[in-house]
């Protein structure tokens, strides 16, 4: 199809639509080919299409708001750092800078350059997560970011096709699974270039040679509908503040919303400083969270790109837990990035109330597990195995919250065959957690319960990351709180939620997971209700009296 006059808004609207098809191509590829689990199970990963200048066009559907929101920064890094002039065709770069990527090394960035007849038109870009980057471990308890692994700087990791060996055995040198590792970097490389092959047919059969007019359409469209959205809520200040647990103390992370026509603020001002452990946040991945949480709640239609996310302005002060500087360590930022969304939300429900949510587990309880042989003269190999779990999230005005589901991030639940297939752990129990779930006129979703031993002939070291075992999920408008995280043995013993940690052969892990809080006065949900909760297992005999009133 061969197209003579200039595109109208009629066919820069088809093609927007196609756009999104292409980078769907694009993840799906990543997740067929990847080699971590955390990839191709749970879907840790982002991709998107991404105009000469950097700005964001499109974004997979499929992927995490801290991957794409982060990467729709972190091109234009890419831009400054290669420089215009050195990029060519075949070529493709890589970082996992935390301060230029997406928050911390675990996560590979890989850009690559887009051509149409010779000519330069835009960037595919996609993130995702290793099973492990060097250094300690995926885990809070580094001092420097220096001790969490390999950084790779801004670089080319295909120079005009020709893939960098150098580095490619620097990166086997550095971890401890290798293949996984350099097959995940092959598979971001093959994500991007199949998105490439997409966009070249749709701009074939429109008859179009840039990609120019198109994104301009997309970023005006976009940031006119944002603005229109925000126009629409009260103008004033708001703020917000929740207590968390940390690392070694309790932080505060603080919020203040103004709203004033069509501009929107968030600054964390008053939020705690930086932790000598790897809980901190750049800067570039709390902007993420935040502006997910609000544009969620503000203009949840508007596609997601570079137009629709540039009006909330959202600053942290330089040097707080939200905005952490180098060399911090940050290889679980998520832990607290995860729960941006909860504080900007509270302060938003003083705008816009029955709109948000209650406060959700929020965090992922990932769990990093290193095995070893209980005897190292076994000959038995060592494994790595990453697991993602997910809490309930908070109830809604209208529904019961989620159980055992991720919110914000979005990411999916790993099989229990996949996770057991890849290292000698056996998981003997996941289910819903009885209970969990905050009282409410909308109850809380629930967390769930897992119990995890290592095999036959293996001990195996865990990294702790989890939150809310403290600082439980709090309720909105009359709403309890959900119930508290738990890490022990099925014996009993406790055991810590943040940190390495040893199970030794016939030990077991339990893993309690916390619950999201509930929404509105637990007296207004009606009694056919309670009694339904009773009959499925999510809340208990005690509960249904204690919160409901209600007569077992």
């Amino acid at each position: 199809m061969t197209r003579h006059n200039a595109p109208t808004a009629i066919d820069f609207q088809i093609m927007w639509n196609r756009l999104i098809a292409v980078v769907e191509e694009q993840a799906t590829t990543l997740i067929r080919t990847a080699f971590s689990t955390s990839v191709r199970e749970a879907g840790d990963l982002s991709a998107g299409l991404f105009d000469r200048q950097g700005r964001m066009m499109a974004q997979a559907v499929t992927g995490t708001p801290g991957h794409v929101n982060a990467m729709a920064e972190s091109v234009t890094h890419f831009v400054r750092e290669i420089g215009l002039q050195n990029i060519h065709e075949g070529d493709v770069f890589i970082t996992n800078d935390p301060w230029l990527g997406t928050g911390h090394l675990h996560d590979i960035t890989m850009v690559s350059p887009s051509f149409r007849g010779g000519v330069h038109i835009g960037f595919f870009a996609c993130t995702a997560h290793v099973v492990d980057i060097g250094g300690r471990g995926f885990g809070p308890d580094a001092n420097e970011v220096y001790e969490e692994g390999l950084l790779i700087p801004i670089m080319k990791f295909a120079a005009a096709g020709a893939v960098s060996q150098d580095l490619v055995r620097i990166v086997r040198a550095n971890v401890r699974a290798p293949d996984q590792v350099v097959g995940d970097l092959y598979s971001l490389a093959a994500c991007n270039e199949a998105g490439d092959r997409r966009l070249q047919a749709m701009m074939g059969e429109f008859g179009i040679a840039d990609l120019d007019g198109l994104s301009d359409f997309i970023m005006q469209t976009s940031r006119a509908a944002t603005l229109a959205a925000i126009a629409q809520v009260p103008d004033g200040m708001f703020s917000h503040q929740m207590q968390v647990d940390g690392y070694d103390a309790p932080v505060q992370m603080v919020v203040s919303l103004t709203i004033k026509g069509e501009t929107l603020k968030a600054d964390f001002a008053g939020t705690s400083g930086m932790s000598r452990f790897g809980v901190n946040v750049p800067e570039v991945y709390t902007r993420a969270y935040a502006c997910y949480g609000l544009k969620c709640a503000i203009a949840p239609e508007v596609p997601n790109n570079t137009g629709s996310l540039e009006p909330f302005e959202i600053s942290a002060p330089e040097g707080c837990i939200l905005a952490a500087k180098r060399p911090a360590p940050v290889s679980v930022r998520h832990v607290l990035g995860h729960l941006v969304p909860d504080v900007v939300l509270g302060a938003l429900h003083q705008a816009m109330p029955n709109t948000v949510p209650a406060e959700g587990a929020s965090a992922l309880w990932n769990i990093q597990i290193a095995a070893r042989a209980s005897d190292p003269a076994s000959g038995l190999p060592n494994a790595e195995v990453l697991m993602f779990n997910s809490g309930g999230t908070g109830a809604r005005p209208a529904f019961d919250g989620l159980s055992a589901t991720a919110f914000p991030s979005g990411v999916s639940t790993m099989s229990v065959e996949a996770t057991e297939h890849v290292g000698p752990i056996t998981v003997w129990r996941k289910d819903l957690r009885a209970g969990s779930g905050g009282a409410g006129t909308q109850r809380g979703g629930l967390g769930q319960v897992i119990e995890i031993e290592p095999r036959e002939g293996y001990d195996f070291y865990f990294n702790a990351m989890f939150d809310r075992v403290q600082n439980p999920a709090r309720g909105r408008d009359g709403g309890k709180p959900g119930a508290l995280g738990k890490v022990e043995l099925t014996d009993g013993t406790e055991l810590r939620s943040k940190g390495r940690q040893l199970i030794r052969q016939g030990q077991r892990l339990r893993l309690s997971l916390p619950g999201g809080g509930g929404f509105g006065p637990p007296a207004a949900r009606s009694k056919a209700q309670v009694a339904e909760d009773l009959a499925a297992g999510f809340i208990t005999d005690e509960q249904a009296k204690s919160d409901y009133g209600f007569d077992t």
